[in-house]
């Protein structure tokens, strides 16, 4: 049987359906990518002109030629090999494009590497502001949530197991929180991220060789035609924004796993305290309604930390500028800037469908027959008892009310010592939960 032809989309996302069809897959397409390469050299040429060192014709006619639709990505791709970038064989195109009187100011007194640095962060500024507006979204949800679950008390689980009494509503605002400092990471990054120019070896001493009085002036000129920052020098070797990029992304794949591991847990079948608003069928078994978004997004978490390493690992590039080190960058950049794209928009679907099962919340703080509180009475007990004595007697009462299968309200109430406390309050869960409200509140001031 033959295959069929490939098709022109290399990287649909067959194997990626945490970022496949998002926003940011296709803010970080290949061609995304050659927009932003194109959109780079038109802005060279413009940001030239505005200065006196091309004729504004030349920049005219670049930004004209530089149309997507007229290049061929997959060409470009394979005729990268050669040069080890896509930008070698870009400018050739491009020159063609624009003609022979104004080619020569195509790409003139750059080196390739500006021009990638240059496309990459502005990939990444496109994509950022996409992941903003569904980490925008997510928050918006998880505030509803908390404030909706203020007092709606559930089980607090340490080391898998039940601890003390704790609200739905502080958790989903512990979860917004991390959110909104995910929100803050990759804004301010976002904002920082600068243009590239410094020629062959980061002097700009060709821009001076075709007439510029004062060099320096042209980054910033350049970062302007963008909406980059300008750069205080040029970075080849000095990859702060990359590690930048690595670690707010990397850091808001794991806030948002946080959130997806907790609904995993508390989305089993047998505790169902929560459930996603459409959970996913199985191949297999047609009862299941699978945690899917949640899935999504605890393995990106997982995945981004690596990815994230090989971005810092680049940090140590030799010379003026590295062989290797900054072409190891462009895919796990890449792949960072999809999953944690994907898993935004997931985290945005499952909050704002999230379903919260407050019966089950209850009927789970009884697990344990009342001893979900014994923090409580420990401290309440120890004054009356003794620390000793109230130690011994909680002791006892937790093993008989296993055994007796008897709540430790009921056990506590037959108990002499304790005819001076009031065993319904002490053993009632619902008024143990400390400070949960005010913490709520507190978290849901922060905007």
């Amino acid at each position: 049987m033959t295959s069929p032809a490939p098709s022109a989309e290399a990287d649909a996302g067959l194997l990626g359906p945490g970022w496949a069809g998002s926003p940011a897959a296709s803010a970080t397409s290949d061609a995304a990518f050659l927009r932003a390469l194109l959109d780079a050299e038109a802005a060279l040429t413009r940001a030239q002109a505005a200065l006196g060192l091309a004729p504004a014709q030349a920049a005219a006619a670049v930004t004209r030629a530089a149309d997507p639709a007229r290049f061929d990505v997959r060409a470009l791709a394979e005729r990268a090999r050669a040069g080890g970038n896509p930008v070698i064989p870009l400018v050739a195109d491009l020159t063609k494009a624009v003609g022979e009187e104004c080619g020569p100011y195509v790409h003139r007194g750059a080196t390739s590497q500006d021009i990638m640095d240059t496309a990459t962060m502005l990939v990444a500024v496109r994509a950022l502001d996409l992941i903003l507006a569904d980490l925008d979204r997510t928050e918006a949800a998880l505030a509803r949530l908390a404030a909706e679950h203020r007092d709606t008390v559930m089980p607090g689980r340490t080391l898998t197991q039940h601890a003390v009494p704790t609200t739905f509503g502080l958790k989903a605002a512990g979860w917004r929180s991390l959110v909104l400092d995910a929100r803050e990471r990759v804004a301010r990054v976002r904002d920082s991220l600068p243009a590239q120019l410094g020629g062959a070896a980061g002097t700009l001493a060709a821009f001076s060789a075709y007439g510029a009085d004062d060099a320096t002036a042209l980054p910033a000129a350049y970062a302007r035609e963008l909406g980059l920052r300008a750069p205080l020098l040029p970075w080849h070797t000095l990859r702060t924004p990359v590690a930048d990029l690595a670690g707010c992304l990397a850091f808001t794949a794991g806030a948002l796993g946080k959130t997806a591991v907790d609904v995993l847990v508390l989305s089993r079948t047998e505790i169902a305290e929560l459930a996603e608003g459409s959970g996913g069928g199985s191949s297999a078994m047609p009862h299941k309604a699978n945690p899917v978004r949640s899935t999504l997004i605890a393995a990106a978490a997982r995945r981004a930390p690596q990815l994230a390493a090989t971005l810092y690992g680049s940090l140590a590039a030799e010379d003026e500028r590295p062989a290797g080190a900054w072409h190891a960058e462009w895919e796990p950049l890449r792949d960072l800037l999809r999953l944690v794209g994907g898993a935004a928009r997931d985290a945005a679907e499952l909050t704002e469908g999230l379903r919260v099962n407050t019966e089950a919340m209850r009927a789970h703080l009884g697990l344990t027959h009342g001893l979900i509180v014994s923090e409580r009475l420990s401290a309440e007990l120890a004054p009356l008892l003794g620390r000793a004595r109230a130690k011994e007697l909680l002791t006892d009462l937790a093993r008989r009310s296993y055994a007796e299968g008897r709540s430790l309200g009921e056990l506590l109430a037959e108990q002499p010592e304790s005819k001076d406390t009031d065993p319904d309050r002490l053993t009632d869960p619902t008024r143990y939960t400390g400070s949960a409200g005010a913490l709520t509140d507190r978290a849901l001031e922060r905007r």
